[in-house]
């Protein structure tokens, strides 16, 4: 257990200053990488080791349960014991438990949804409006920033106005959903995470019986990520304070990107006229990137305008020098893509795991064609969602089969994890080709993968673990380069950071029509910058399909990556040149492709991949989509790679459809590059021939 001195050791000035400031109101404006985390839970520490604060009374709180679990660990090493660390829900739906039956008169809580989708359908419907799943998350969205923005619904529609939101229907019809839905809640008893913490909010404003309880066992608050408060977040935060000024925040201005979810930075920004006389203390030292990656950070943010620009930060590099950032443009995004998965397989073939390996970008469509261009070359992904994973659907399910699970224990862990999984239509040789079912069947694996990591435990042991995990959301890793839009990567760094698809329309996106929304677009830029430890590529495509109309690049991107290594203040590090004759062998130029149907042109990836419109008929050969199906779950059993990076469903799907006869007209389906033909093509040519799988044996052997 560390002892006060201890605590202040290893320290830099600015985060000893911020760490040792006295009691009272403290804003801390930490840049990307200046230790932030460690600062927060170092002041912690030295106030409890100290002797300052007791341990019970500090309630230190953040955006993700994943962060919360991190800053208890950290408190828990530092002799912290006994600190509440937890995210503005669980600290409301915590207090909303325990005093149910003085605020629901002798009751429980009633029951939280999980999901607002049925009720807002609901709503809608009795609103005369149509829906869809799509249109249905838009209204729950709108719903959500306005309880956010503590917006009732007869005033929704002149808040979202002056808001400049753009809403799925006019603003007085969205209203009269919002309506609906506050009414079907209450006919049916449930209340939703908005409603748990106003209700914790009138249990402290209206209760002062409660408000006592309250302040007397909280007196030291902290919260992390200040610019993502939102004013519901806010007015609890005074709720509990009641007044005292024992408060410490940590926030960066440049990495306000969630105002369309209702966040403002404007509490950070007005922190001092709030609470006069409050310390501020600037962390600047940047100890994750290197002088290049942050040169290029500070160009990116060196430009922004609008208010929250008076806290911008200038951040200083402390990692030795690095490569430049590579700034690049291609024809198109599958050409993008290709050069993308080529430069993945140099950086793990040099020994960067694939896990710290990031591809970014600005929109979730975005993903599927890098998804097909990293299976083309054989490199393991995984698409990084926003849900917790540990509260994945498919996730809980396949830990309730593993609890549940009482076949036979004759085999080892991995054994039985597979076949309790099962249970819950899981395969490993049968990952679906991408999208959503993608996402799920990686979740589960990486439930495997953490098997296979604990083989000596038995299924009991592995249970409890998996328990103890999901309570401190230790997310499992999973060993493949991650695909992830800009808004989930915050938080999160890698060794090496892949920004794409940086055009005007994108990134800007092509609905930021204000000042304050392009500013906005500006500063997720920079928040993908500031993922990067070592590397950092940034391009964009200048049309979207090959012969597509043209694209203009990105108006925040550099136009050259020596503008980031100039404002580093750093020496540029050496640098082979550029092989273009060795990057044009690498980068395949995928050509239109229309369908063999009706000829339309096709843009789809998966259409692509079929040579066809998923709405024209198939003639999908189901005998040889079997065989293809067998072959390959025994290729990829031998290869120890899961079963998409040999071909994905769609590919053998296509080739099922097309059935090539000779490795040529194989080569002609999009997707199957010279890599593959040259390790699967005799095999698959066979295959189609009519050849059997077990005859292939030996051939599947040697690949």
């Amino acid at each position: 257990m560390a002892d006060s001195s201890e605590i202040l050791a290893g320290l830099d000035r600015d985060q000893s200053i911020a760490v040792t400031a006295p009691a009272g109101p403290l804003c801390i404006l930490a840049g990307a990488g200046t230790g932030k985390t460690r600062a927060i839970t170092h002041r912690i520490a030295h106030r409890v080791r100290s002797g300052q604060v007791r341990a019970q009374h500090v309630l230190a709180v953040t955006f993700t349960a994943r962060a919360a679990a991190e800053m208890r660990e950290r408190l828990g090493r530092l002799g912290a014991d006994g600190v509440q660390a937890r995210t503005f829900h669980a600290a409301a739906l915590r207090q909303v438990r325990y005093f149910a039956p003085r605020l629901f008169s002798g009751r429980d809580m009633p029951q939280l949804l999980d999901s607002k989708a049925r009720l807002v359908g609901l709503a809608a419907t009795k609103a005369g409006l149509k829906t869809d799943r799509e249109v249905s998350r838009d209204l729950a969205s709108e719903i959500e920033w306005a309880k956010a923005s503590l917006v009732e619904p007869d005033d929704y529609a002149a808040a979202a106005a002056k808001a400049l939101r753009e809403p799925p229907f006019d603003g007085a019809l969205v209203g009269k959903v919002y309506a609906h839905y506050e009414r079907a809640k209450r006919a049916q008893g449930v209340i939703d995470f908005e409603d748990m913490i106003r209700a914790a909010i009138w249990a402290v404003e209206e209760h002062p019986d409660v408000a006592e309880q309250v302040r007397a066992q909280y007196r030291h608050f902290v919260v992390d990520e200040y610019q993502d408060v939102n004013p519901m977040q806010q007015r609890l935060l005074d709720a509990w304070l009641g007044g005292r000024e024992d408060l410490t925040v940590v926030g960066d201005a440049s990495q306000t990107i969630y105002s369309f979810t209702g966040a403002s930075a404007s509490y950070l920004v007005d922190f001092r006229r709030r609470h006069p006389g409050a310390t501020v203390v600037r962390l600047t030292r940047d100890y994750r990137s290197t002088p290049q990656v942050v040169g290029l950070a500070n160009a990116v943010i060196s430009r922004a305008r609008g208010e929250l620009s008076r806290l911008r930060l200038e951040l200083v590099g402390q990692r030795p020098a690095g490569p430049e950032p590579t700034v690049k443009t291609f024809a198109d995004e599958p050409e993008e893509a290709a050069a993308v998965a080529a430069r993945c397989a140099e950086l793990i073939a040099a020994g960067t795991p694939a896990r710290e390996i990031a591809v970014l970008f600005r929109v979730n469509a975005q993903s599927e064609v890098y998804q097909e261009a990293l299976a083309e070359a054989g490199i393991p992904y995984v698409v990084h969602g926003t849900e917790r994973f540990f509260e994945r659907t498919e996730v809980r399910e396949a830990m309730i089969a593993l609890r549940s699970y009482r076949g036979p224990h004759e085999g080892g862990l991995l054994e039985i994890v597979h076949t309790a999984l099962e249970r819950v239509a899981w395969r490993a040789d049968a990952p679906p080709a991408g999208g959503a079912q993608r996402e799920r069947w990686e979740a589960v694996a990486a439930l495997v993968s953490l098997a296979e990591g604990m083989a000596t435990l038995s299924l009991d042991e592995f249970n409890t673990e998996l328990q103890r995990r999901a309570a401190l959301q230790h997310v499992p890793t999973v060993e493949g380069v991650t695909l992830s839009s800009l808004h989930s990567a915050k938080g999160l760094e890698w060794d090496a950071v892949f920004l794409v698809g940086l055009t005007e329309g994108t990134l800007p996106v092509i609905h930021a029509r204000t000042p304050d929304a392009v500013e906005e677009e500006r500063r997720l830029l920079y928040v993908g910058v500031t993922r990067a430890r070592h590397t950092l590529w940034l391009s964009h495509a200048a049309a979207r399909t090959p012969g597509g109309r043209a694209r203009r690049p990105s108006r925040f991107v550099p136009t050259t990556a020596s503008a980031g290594a100039a404002s580093a203040g750093a020496a540029p590090a050496p640098r082979r040149p550029l092989d273009k004759a060795a990057v044009a062998g690498r980068v395949r130029r995928v050509m239109a492709v229309s369908c063999r149907v009706c000829g339309t042109g096709l843009v789809n990836g998966a259409d692509r991949k079929l040579g066809r419109c998923s709405t024209c008929p198939s003639d999908l050969d189901e005998d040889l989509l079997a065989r293809l199906v067998d072959w390959r779950a025994r290729l990829a059993a031998i290869q120890k790679v899961p079963a998409f990076v040999v071909f994905t469903d769609v590919t053998l799907s296509a080739i099922a459809e097309r059935r090539p006869s000779r490795r040529e007209e194989l080569a002609a389906i999009a997707g199957i590059g010279p890599r593959k033909l040259m390790l699967y093509g005799d095999d698959v040519v066979a295959l189609v021939g009519g050849t059997s799988v077990d005859a292939l044996a030996r051939s599947i052997d040697e690949v």
